[in-house]
């Protein structure tokens, strides 16, 4: 227990030292770790307060406008992460790319559309297999659309 109390931390840490990088910066510096990264905020369920999480992203369609795919890894923790039951109790969401921000609604993927995403993010970053060892949960994919 010892060692996922110290993963959290780390966690927690580094994503607010990442998130006001990124905001700082507008992006261009922390928009890539083991691959693309987006800031996601969504409405705390609990507090009801905004609450941005840097996450790596894939594309989910063809091109950018299609939408986002982002993992629910946690770095392998036995819980989900906050942002994950925030977009269910909240769907409505904002991502930040760079400068660019976009007003979105997350789905859950499910089915071959996850497993199809479920290998693109171990494609693009491997750690995510050891991540997956470290627990039973299954890891959520969020799929961000953007609002119309």
């Amino acid at each position: 227990m010892k060692g996922v109390r110290s993963r959290r931390l780390l966690v927690w840490a580094m994503s607010r030292v990442h998130r006001a990088l990124y905001r700082m910066s507008r992006g261009r510096a922390g928009s890539r770790m083991q691959g693309p990264v987006l800031l996601l905020t969504a409405v705390g369920r609990k507090t009801g307060r905004p609450r941005t999480t840097p996450l790596l992203y894939m594309y989910q369609g063809l091109n950018n406008g299609d939408g986002w795919a982002v993992i629910g890894s946690y770095g392998g923790d036995p819980r989900h992460p906050q942002w994950w039951l925030n977009l269910k109790a909240d769907p409505n969401a904002s991502v930040q790319i760079r400068s660019h921000k976009v007003t979105v609604r997350a789905r859950e993927a499910t089915g071959e559309e996850r497993d199809r995403l479920w290998l693109g993010f171990v494609d693009m970053f491997p750690g995510y297999l050891q991540y997956e060892r470290r627990t039973s949960r299954r890891f959520p994919i969020a799929v961000l659309e953007p609002k119309e």
